[in-house]
């Protein structure tokens, strides 16, 4: 039964997707907030459809701890569901994603309209001046910003490997970082199609004022986001296991 929700959630991912991104193309000439807005109808959209069609609901633990107005909020990342998320739970969000998916054709388009925050991994030291150039540039407009420090999606369990863009966008931006937790891998696979039922939790933690010193700031984003993150995995397995 798993699997075959799992499939229908897919079909309907690129039915829906299909439908949206073509329907919203005006969306392009007008000024950003209507693209950001139609983002965020899109992700709405596919956090509906998993949670009707394969049962993968979520809960948000420590929202008091998300600040208003700009801020960096730094995500462990497990899954392309975090992504979806954050374009709804946070108010008009700048992500950072990969220059490549802006490359994509509707998908890049609608990323670049919005204001996402595109970054060249391969390109080095130019990479975070652009990162912090972007950045600056969101800061100036009012808009949090959203990066995975690990880069990439990683396995629930999988060793951290945080990179320097965080830190650069914390030391620069003069910002409260807010660290975040989550264990939504469990339920919704990286790299394959099966998602599982239950409840993604995500666990907003104590803000990080800004002003700490790189090392400092890396250790203690890093402190704060792995057992968080571990507990909420082992609290996930528990019920997994219970129910099978």
């Amino acid at each position: 039964m798993t699997a075959l929700r799992s499939l229908a959630y897919q079909l309907y991912l690129y039915t829906a997707s299909a439908i949206i991104t073509l329907g919203a193309l005006p969306l392009l000439v007008l000024p950003r907030r209507f693209t950001g807005a139609g983002i965020r109808f899109w992700s709405r959209v596919q956090l509906w459809g998993a949670a009707h069609i394969t049962g993968v609901r979520y809960e948000i633990r420590g929202q008091e701890n998300l600040p208003d107005g700009p801020c960096l909020i730094a995500s462990k990342h497990q899954s392309m569901w975090d992504t979806i998320f954050w374009a709804v739970a946070a108010k008009d969000p700048a992500i950072v994603l990969k220059q490549e998916l802006t490359y994509i054709p509707l998908y890049g388009w609608y990323a670049l309209k919005a204001g996402m925050i595109s970054i060249n991994r391969g390109s080095g030291p130019s990479a975070i001046r652009k990162l912090v150039r972007q950045g600056r540039r969101a800061v100036a407009e009012g808009r949090p910003i959203v990066i995975f420090p690990e880069g990439s999606r990683m396995a629930p369990g999988a060793p951290p490997a945080y990179k320097p863009g965080a830190a650069a966008l914390y030391t620069h931006l003069d910002i409260p970082c807010v660290p975040v937790a989550l264990n939504s891998g469990l339920y919704w696979a990286r790299r394959a199609m099966k998602r599982q039922p239950g409840t993604i939790v995500v666990q907003i933690l104590p803000p990080i004022e800004p002003g700490l010193k790189r090392r400092d700031f890396m250790a203690k984003l890093e402190g704060a986001i792995e057992p968080a993150t571990q507990k909420l995995v082992e609290e996930a397995q528990q019920t997994l296991s219970y129910r099978d």
